[in-house]
């Protein structure tokens, strides 16, 4: 388990400079990470997740600038991620699985709250990585990857036809690259999950004046926070349903 969340923790780290670089298009390989009012260069001690944003008191130790405590968020969370999907499945290629599809779903929350656009290059690489994971992985069979993929491409480009564009193309590109990975049961579930709590959430949104019927609410997050669900809990869902029904 420690070592999950450690794990979790570095990655975590990595993820900020996705989350950061991806939206305007730049390397995440190259240049090295800095500063982003100074531009001086970090080094190691600047770099170690969480413990460095705690000793620095969230500031650059070069020019003293507020470091945003999204970047220690990203990391506790993605370690905190591991650490369930550790608990769930142990160490197995259905851990290394279903911890790549989370980084996705990370970055994808972060950068739909953030530039309302889920890129390209995250739904690609997810694409890729679903179908690696779909010949040494056991859990789901060619033809179930493919339903998932026609399921939640699918239903979500017929609904944006039929709204005339109110569904995002990241957003259907998204749950294809999720139908893959989850097959056709898991995605139909999690996309009614994903329905469920955008709804909740909108009409909540607004009753509190938070926004309006016309503001934008990204869609990404609630994709994200369904998908783990499923991830973590889709037989507990499925056995409560039919407990409810019965």
């Amino acid at each position: 388990m420690p070592y999950a969340l450690f794990s979790g923790l570095i990655i975590g780290s990595f993820l900020n400079v996705v989350i950061f670089r991806i939206p305007k298009e730049e390397s995440i390989i190259s240049p090295p990470s800095s500063c982003g009012t100074c531009g001086t260069r970090l080094g190691a001690i600047d770099l170690v997740p969480i413990l460095s944003y705690v000793i620095l008191r969230g500031r650059c130790r070069h020019c003293g600038a507020k470091i945003s405590a999204r970047y220690p968020m990203v990391e506790l969370l993605t370690g905190f991620l591991f650490v369930l999907l550790f608990w769930r499945y142990g160490l197995s290629v259905e851990f290394a699985k279903y911890a790549t599809l989370s980084c996705i779903l990370v970055c994808v929350a972060f950068i739909d709250m953030d530039h309302r656009i889920i890129p390209d290059r995250l739904n690609l690489f997810g694409l890729a990585a679903a179908i690696i994971f779909l010949f040494i992985s056991s859990d789901l069979t060619p033809l179930d990857a493919f339903y998932g993929f026609l399921a939640g491409g699918g239903f979500l480009f017929l609904l944006a036809v039929l709204s005339r564009g109110a569904m995002g193309g990241g957003d259907i590109k998204l749950f294809a690259v999720i139908g893959i990975f989850l097959g056709l049961y898991k995605t139909a579930t999690a996309m009614f999950l994903t329905f469920i709590l955008a709804g909740v959430v909108g009409i909540l949104l607004i009753a509190f004046r938070i926004r309006t019927r016309k503001d934008y609410i990204p869609f990404g997050p609630f994709i994200s926070i369904s998908a783990f669900i499923i991830i973590m809990w889709y037989n507990e869902l499925i056995a409560a349903y039919i407990n409810l029904m019965s």
